[in-house]
């Protein structure tokens, strides 16, 4: 009745293995580390600049205890970690002047960093310590509000000047286009000449929706966007915003940034261990421009560094086929881009596809109709400097669509039509709530939220074996799995951990430990009503099982609605608060029970169990049960049987 079969056995020290070795990585702390990562758009980090920065440091006197090459990330990385903070800074200078020859146009961003310090069997299992948020390890907070006006009024001002070029081209006359409020109205004289347009713009642009309106000879096709071309504008201007902010931050050298939406046009940013706001704000508000120019041809290729520039355009020294001379003027900018993505051209080689919006397509037409053969050059502004993407021959008469061939490879067309979309925010954003958490209030955060979990589990447990014994002890050693479980999980998931996920972790452990109560009390009842123990112990976990379950799903549905439509801190809460609603199912009913079924199931004559005094009604006291801590169940009274009637 009492027995587990093996499997079960097998999956509660698979359990407590996963518990154990996931949860290892936590307790050995972190080292000071340097980071190095590209400060140009165009240069991608190679395992090269790890053997090359190794060697510099090695020269110095100031071998590494350990580096290594990480691109898995928005932005690949080499991260070298040191003994000390001494020898950090002093790697850091070292670094800085080997790599950047040229210190007002560094090549490479050399940054402060912290590297966990989990030996590599760990690693090699993939185990890794949970992120720490920015109250228990200090750093920089900013809520950000988008200028979705901006993003709207930017795809407005675009459609206006499409639906200008469509009906030049198409020979359309109308008397008058203006934008009025959130609308475009185009005036006709008659209703012919509108209908016409209408059905021109209609399968040229299909985001807006048209209608008509006036009355006589003052005739308007007045046009809207649609609304879902509308929320997907707002939505698309957000998640730009939010991934040129991920290349952004990756230059102050932090481990685990969030950078995250919170509602309709709002983004967080959290930098755990920044503590230089100043630059912090310069560098996640920084504008960047995207600029198509023609080549100069009276500078012939390979010769740009020797030759003089003429006037009117511009050397470029620094990005893909550079140098090379450019006019000044642009032909357009990336305001005109619609979209950029990678694909492949008609003889299958990587290639980049290019979308502009109507105005941008003619003006690249009338720029491109005389230039076949020519070169042309995208460049990205930032920080006053500019930087070539890439400079393209051109092969035909450019429009609205239109592909760059000659990629290296998929990757290297991937990472052009990523600059060509997020080479700048596609809306200004306005820093609406500011805030700096020392790293010292971090470190005093972490300790009272160890301690209060540490003193909140010890407790719990001296007070379950004090009043149930051996199954409290059984209560205890389940409540300590299912800790290790959820600080397993998060830690499997990379789970950022704040100060309200502890709050959590601390909640949990009391409703799973209120499981184990409501367990221990039906097994009581049983024994009250005299079944034997090894009885009591099977119904007892049965019908306990069906109240735990009830109970923990109402709360597992409240944790839910917590982390769909919560943010920030509540978010937090909710995931730690949800994970530990499962393991301590798992550990209170499942574990637990294997835990009474190893130590009672075996014995074939069992008397009693160690569960602690059992309050009975005053008629069963009187009958002479025994009211000790250890049960005999040969002294509670039997139930009794009804007599059938004789027929």
């Amino acid at each position: 009745m009492n027995r587990y079969p093996l499997w079960k056995y097998v999956l509660m020290v698979l359990a407590i293995l996963f518990g154990t070795f996931y949860t290892l990585p936590n307790f050995f702390g972190e080292s000071p580390a340097v980071q190095i990562s590209s400060a140009k758009s165009t240069l991608k980090l190679s395992s090269a600049v790890m053997t090359q920065a190794q060697d510099v440091l090695q020269k110095g006197g100031l071998a590494p205890e350990s580096i290594l090459f990480d691109n898995s990330g928005v932005q690949a990385s080499v991260r070298a970690r040191f003994a000390s903070t001494d020898q950090q800074f002093k790697a850091k200078a070292l670094l800085e002047q080997a790599l950047n020859t040229d210190p007002t146009d560094p090549t490479y961003v050399i940054a402060f960093n912290l590297l966990p310090n989990t030996p590599s069997w760990l690693q090699a299992v993939h185990a890794f310590p949970m992120f720490l948020g920015l109250d228990l390890r200090g750093g920089v907070h900013f809520l950000m509000q988008v200028d979705i006006k901006a993003v709207i009024n930017k795809r407005l001002q675009g459609l206006l000047s499409s639906t200008r070029s469509i009906l030049r081209d198409k020979n359309i006359r109308q008397s008058g286009i203006a934008r009025v409020g959130d609308t475009i109205e185009v005036s006709f004289r008659d209703q012919s000449t509108l209908a016409a347009a209408k059905e021109a713009l209609a399968s040229q642009l299909s985001e807006m929706l048209l209608t008509d309106g006036g009355s006589g000879t003052d005739l308007k096709l007045i046009g809207t966007l649609r609304p879902e071309a509308l929320k997907q504008t707002e939505d698309d201007g957000v998640k730009q915003n939010i991934l040129t902010l991920s290349k952004r931050v990756n230059e102050l050298g932090v481990s685990e940034p969030t950078i995250q939406r919170q509602g309709a046009d709002r983004i967080v940013v959290e930098l755990p261990g920044v503590q230089d706001v100043a630059r912090a704000k310069d560098i996640i508000g920084r504008t960047a421009t995207l600029e198509v120019r023609m080549a100069d041809e009276s500078v012939a290729r390979g010769t740009e560094l020797s030759s003089a520039v003429p006037f009117g355009s511009e050397l470029f020294k620094v990005g893909r086929n550079a140098p090379v001379v450019l006019y000044k003027e642009p032909i357009l900018t990336g305001d005109y881009i619609s979209s950029a993505s990678a694909s492949f051209d008609q003889n299958h080689q990587p290639s980049v596809t290019i979308d502009l919006n109507g105005d941008g397509g003619r003006r690249m037409r009338d720029a491109t109709r005389n230039k076949i053969g020519k070169m042309m050059g995208i460049v990205l502004f930032e920080k006053g400097k500019g930087e070539v993407l890439t400079v393209a021959s051109i092969r035909d008469e450019l429009g609205s669509h239109f592909q760059i061939t000659g990629m290296e490879s998929t990757e290297a067309a991937s990472d052009l039509a990523l600059l060509l979309r997020a080479g700048s925010l596609a809306a200004p954003m306005e820093i609406i709530e500011e805030r700096t958490i020392g790293p010292q209030l971090g470190a005093d955060n972490i300790r009272k939220g160890f301690d209060s979990t540490l003193y909140g589990f010890l407790v719990i447990t001296v007070f379950m074996i004090c009043y149930y014994l051996m199954f409290g002890l059984f209560s205890a050693l389940a409540l300590s799995l299912n800790l290790l479980l959820l600080v397993a999980l998060l830690s499997t998931l990379q789970a950022t951990l704040t100060l309200p996920g502890i709050a959590a972790i601390a909640l949990t452990l009391g409703m799973a430990i209120d499981s184990n109560v409501l367990i221990n009390e039906r097994i009581r009842e049983e024994l009250r009503a005299g079944n034997s123990p090894q009885a009591a112990i099977a119904i007892g976990f049965e019908r306990a099982w069906g109240t735990i379950l009830d109970s923990n799903v109402t709360t597992l549905i409240a944790g839910l609605a917590l982390l769909i439509f919560g943010s920030g801190a509540i978010r937090g809460f909710a995931v730690v608060h949800c994970l530990g609603i499962l393991t301590s199912m798992f550990s209170a009913v499942f574990f637990s029970r294997g835990l009474a079924n190893f130590w009672y199931g075996r014995k074939k004559k069992l008397t009693g169990l160690a569960i602690g005094q059992i309050w009975k009604p005053a008629a069963a006291a009187s009958a002479g049960a025994s009211t000790g801590a250890v049960i005999d169940t040969e002294k509670l009274p039997k139930p009794t049987r009804k007599s059938k009637p004789r027929k």
